[in-house]
C-alpha cells in the first residue's frame, strides 16, 4: 500500500542465485560452490562472463552468464536485482586489489542494500546464507517504500 513504510517482496524458496568473483577470488568461489553443489543444484545461478563460465565448465552446473564485470555485467546483476530477477549474490571480491570496474561494483552493492537482497563478500558469509533455514523456504524481505517518502518530500515542499 502506498501509505505503507515498506513494501514486502517475497523471495521465493527456489532462489535465484548470482555468482560473482574476482580474478584472484574465481578459484575460491569454484571451491565453494563445489562444497555447496548439493544446495546450489535446487536453485537458479547466474554470474559474471568468466566466473559463469568456469563454474559452468569445472562444476558442470548451468550458470546463466552475463557480461565480465568491467563490460558492464556487474550492473546486468543489479539491474536484475532491480527487476526482481536475483535474490542472492554472492560477491567474493577481492579488498586487497584495485579494480577498473569499481564504480560498478560499489554501484552493485548499493543496489543490493536498497533491495534488502542477501549478498555475500566472502565464504563465511555465503556459508551463514547458505546453510540458513531461509534457504529452504520463502521469505519476505523489505524495502523502504520510496513512492511514500518522495510524496512526503512533496508534501513538506508544498508546506513552505
Amino acid at each position: 500500500m502506498i501509505m505503507d513504510d515498506y513494501i514486502n517482496i517475497p523471495i521465493p524458496k527456489q532462489k535465484h542465485i548470482a555468482l560473482i568473483a574476482h580474478d584472484h577470488k574465481k578459484q575460491e568461489l569454484v571451491e565453494w560452490v563445489k562444497d555447496n553443489i548439493q544446495v546450489l543444484r535446487k536453485h537458479f545461478l547466474c554470474g559474471t562472463g568468466t566466473t559463469a563460465r568456469i563454474i559452468a565448465e569445472e562444476v558442470e552446473l548451468p550458470v546463466r552468464a552475463y557480461n565480465s564485470g568491467p563490460l558492464g555485467g556487474d550492473l546486468q546483476i543489479g539491474s536484475r536485482i532491480v527487476e526482481g530477477g536475483i535474490d542472492v549474490v554472492i560477491f567474493f571480491w577481492d579488498p586487497l586489489e584495485a579494480q577498473p570496474h569499481d564504480p560498478d561494483v560499489k554501484a552493485l552493492l548499493r543496489i543490493a542494500a536498497v533491495y534488502d537482497i542477501p549478498i555475500a563478500n566472502n565464504r563465511a558469509t555465503a556459508d551463514f546464507i547458505l546453510s540458513s533455514q531461509l534457504m529452504d523456504t520463502e521469505y519476505n524481505r523489505k524495502i523502504i517504500n520510496y513512492n511514500k517518502k518522495m510524496q512526503n518530500r512533496v508534501n513538506e515542499f508544498k508546506e513552505k
